[in-house]
């Protein structure tokens, strides 16, 4: 019982990274990868520079204090 589990966890495991290979040398792996990057430092830009934040924060802040009036 313990031989066949462990020959089906490496059949397993090898389809696995098979399968991996696979998709991670297709283009559109790399396109997406490109994409979610270029979307990641627009992110950090944004949060880095709080601009935006701040003015958001101030106004949720200002709707927030005249309700509890």
């Amino acid at each position: 019982m313990g031989i066949r589990d462990t020959i089906l966890a490496t059949v397993a495991l090898a389809l696995c990274l098979l399968a991996l290979a696979v998709i991670v040398s297709t283009d559109v792996y790399s396109h997406t990868a490109g994409t979610e990057a270029k979307g990641l430092g627009a992110l950090q830009r944004e949060v880095l520079s709080g601009t935006q934040l701040a003015a958001a924060s101030a106004s949720e802040m200002a709707a927030s204090a005249g309700a509890a009036r």
